[in-house]
């Protein structure tokens, strides 16, 4: 190559490196230590909110209060440090009370823009079948576009943006439920269980010790251009032919339920799931190859994926709700009618 000769560009897909790979865990290691430092147990959580990260993705839990989805998001964000909102949704909250508004400035006679709370990196959403339909609308349009309108002008949320929204299963009243295309939006559902009892004695341990104060804070180890880089390399993390059709495969089994599964479990499908499935579970597989420090996916990847990809895209019927038919055990029946790769 002459002294005039430009550099070839990168290849876009260029499989990541071992230098890369290094760096990757040496983050992801950072991250996991800190969430490890303050939250007890709650593996699951944790691999969820990464996978969501990592993935560029927006993740829904599902608990009873009090078991530390704040904790874990504000945990999140301090490591990373990143700015953090944490939205409260009532039936009154208003769509601008989200994304902004323009208020009128006694000083200078004009319209000055002030930003809303979901303009950080990490929105934690509290409750979000309590806030109206509009006010779901609003906020799952700027998840969806990355950026706000207010005014007639256009404002870029910050990247990287996650966002957690959770919603208590345990109380209907005063709560709009969201509507299965509001749903289908979330990369991921995952469902927040109960600590065990030797786990909640150590919280209990590291609440007498000042560890779990909200004043506590860590102070952040690892930059939002550290994410960025984690985001770029799961991006380029290799997904082989067979593995995509096996997905692919999968999504076609939730549409044609009467073709693979038993009768009774064909008729409690009610709609299957849309090509947004196919595509969360190749940015979540390689999100969590990325996790567990491979360049590359492999089918149990998919296999460990499937609750939190499909559980709110698989819907079922009324009847099948009715006989205490849960979309998990289906999910399973689903998987294995397809040959694994």
């Amino acid at each position: 190559m002459t002294a005039s000769t430009p550099a070839a560009p990168t290849p876009a897909h260029t499989l990541p490196t071992e230098a890369e790979m290094a760096r990757a865990r040496q983050i992801i290691g950072v991250i996991s230590s800190a969430y490890g430092a303050r939250m007890v147990g709650q593996e699951r959580l944790r691999v969820s909110l990464l996978v969501g990260l990592l993935a560029g993705g927006h993740v829904l839990l599902e608990s009873v209060p009090g078991l530390a989805k704040t904790t874990a998001a504000s945990t999140l964000a301090d490591t990373i440090r990143a700015r953090f909102r944490r939205i409260q949704c009532t039936p009154d909250l208003l769509p601008s009370d989200i994304t902004g508004n323009q208020v009128f400035d006694v000083k200078t006679g004009n319209f000055r823009t002030v930003l809303g709370p979901v303009h950080a990196n990490f929105v934690l959403l509290d409750e979000i079948n309590r806030s109206s339909a509009k006010t779901q609308s609003a906020m799952l349009e700027a998840m969806q576009e990355r950026q706000t309108t207010i005014g007639g002008e256009v404002h870029a949320l910050p990247s990287p943006f996650l966002v957690i929204a959770t919603q208590n299963p345990i109380e209907q009243e005063g709560t709009y439920e969201l509507p299965e295309a509001q749903m289908d939006r979330f990369l991921i559902k995952e469902i927040v269980q109960y600590p065990s009892p030797a786990e909640e004695l150590e919280i209990l341990s590291r609440i007498d010790s000042g560890v779990l104060d909200p004043q506590a804070h860590g102070a952040g180890a690892v930059d939002l251009e550290d994410v960025v880089f984690l985001q770029d390399l799961a991006r380029r993390v290799h997904v082989d032919p067979a593995i995509r059709s096996y997905i692919v495969s999968l999504i076609y089994v939730t549409r044609r339920p009467g073709d693979y599964l038993a009768p009774e479990s064909a008729r409690a499908l009610r709609y299957g799931a849309s090509p947004r499935a196919s595509i969360a579970f190749l940015q979540a597989a390689r999100a969590l190859a990325l996790l567990s420090g491979r360049s590359y996916v492999i089918p149990d990847d998919v296999v460990t994926l499937r609750h939190l990809v499909l559980r709110h895209r698989v819907l079922l019927t009324f009847e099948a709700e009715a006989d205490g038919i849960r979309s998990e055990d289906l999910i399973d029946q689903i998987f294995a009618a397809v040959p694994t790769p």
